[in-house]
């Protein structure tokens, strides 16, 4: 559970209806984490780095007086020969395209997705804290295991939901699914998650 300490964000006003029950209780809410991606960012440099130097030592021996390479002759012919709807044409257009794509999609979110934020003390607005998923997801199925009558559990915890699958030895599932029901949420709370995933339980009769 990584702690970090950020500047103050900016006031704003926030309505009551805005915030979840776990805000409403105390505390602030903590925003995602956010992904240095220092191997994207370090593969994205290097390809720009050795495209460019490759150009640069063109260039400078053809400026020298030398005939250009033979890569960008033949690069400058085939842009040149080649119609717009030709089949090379367009699929070079959709890779650089989707590479573009993927890259703003990397700018524009957080990643970390395994982190879930946690909201920061009341008195400490700049603390962030954060709870791994498999972590979250760990403790979960401890609880589930604890109810009467459940004898496996799965849990899965996504940002928006916590899935919880369960197999029922005895009792009756529907008594089994509600007291599961209950007891995720309340180890949910214990949580102090920034925001509050809805639960969904799927019980299932096993004898064996």
């Amino acid at each position: 559970m990584p702690l970090t300490k950020e500047p103050d964000p900016p006031e704003r006003d926030v309505s009551t209806s805005d915030l979840t029950a776990g805000e409403r209780a105390g505390g602030h809410r903590t925003r995602r984490k956010w992904s240095a991606r220092r191997i994207t960012a370090a593969l994205v440099a290097a390809v720009i780095l050795v495209a460019a130097v490759v150009t640069l030592v063109d260039v400078i021996a053809v400026r020298a007086g030398r005939p250009a390479a033979a890569w960008r002759r033949r690069l400058a012919d085939e842009l040149a020969t080649r119609p717009v709807d030709d089949v090379w044409m367009l699929t070079g257009a959709a890779v650089a395209a989707a590479v573009g794509v993927w890259l703003i999609v990397l700018a524009l979110t957080p990643g970390e997705r395994r982190w879930l934020p946690l909201r920061s003390p009341a008195g400490c607005p700049r603390m962030r804290a954060f709870l791994e998923r498999d972590g979250a997801a760990a403790l979960l199925r401890d609880a589930a295991m604890r109810v009467p009558g459940v004898g496996a559990a799965h849990v899965l915890v996504r940002r928006h939901r916590i899935k919880a699958r369960a197999d029922v030895r005895f009792r009756d599932p529907r008594q089994v699914k509600d007291d599961l029901t209950a007891v995720l949420g309340e180890e949910r709370d214990r949580l102090a998650l920034a925001r509050l995933p809805r639960i969904a339980v799927r019980v299932r009769r096993r004898t064996r």
